[in-house]
């Protein structure tokens, strides 16, 4: 199984702002769309977080891509939308001691992240697909199947409106394999990509 990991294009928000789940609006997916499509296969099933910075590059990558609500990004809670040097010093501190179990006011933990994007892969059933998400879902993602130590995966540079290749091992039955997952590349066509 081949999973497409695409972030989505860059927001439009100032800098220095806590965003997770926030729906805000992103730059022109048009573009976008017109670098990652030669690196899709003919076919290839889009599914898309339901935030539209996702669902309008999703829209204009597949003609009818599906949406599912696990592939949003991390909710921040109280946090959402406020700028970072506004946030208690105390709680990021909290957070920064235990990155995978925090859950700031009112949001949810990196690790019930994580738990939410592995069920929407295994739902997968095995058919390659390109997931139009966000960088913390990619990040869960990819340091499960490629057994990351937490300090490495949460800081994997990923580009805006770039596509990751990972490939899943896994069975007859189209169940997925804990082993045998291989990363073929990471941020390809991004607008920074110069190969």
């Amino acid at each position: 199984m081949r999973l497409f990991l695409i972030r989505h294009p860059r927001p439009l928000l100032g800098d220095g702002i806590c965003y997770g789940r926030l729906d805000i609006e992103a730059e022109d997916p048009r573009p976008v769309a017109a670098r990652l499509r030669p690196l899709l296969p003919a076919g290839t099933p889009v599914v898309s977080s339901p935030l539209q910075r996702t669902r309008r590059l999703a829209a204009a990558l597949h003609p009818q891509p599906s949406c599912d609500e696990r592939l949003q990004e991390i909710d921040f809670g109280e946090w959402e939308g406020r700028p970072w040097e506004r946030i208690e010093r105390r709680l990021l501190d909290a957070w920064a001691g235990d990155v995978l179990h925090f859950v700031p006011p009112g949001g949810e933990s990196v690790a019930m992240l994580q738990a939410r994007a592995l069920a929407c892969v295994g739902d997968l059933r095995g058919s390659d697909c390109a997931l139009v998400t966000h960088a913390g879902v990619i990040r869960v993602l990819l340091g499960h199947w490629l057994r990351l130590p937490i300090d490495e995966w949460s800081r994997l540079p990923l580009d805006f409106g770039s596509v990751t290749l990972l490939e899943l091992a896994s069975d007859t039955s189209g169940t997925l394999l804990p082993a045998g997952a291989v990363l073929h590349y990471l941020n390809r066509g991004g607008a920074d990509d110069v190969a």
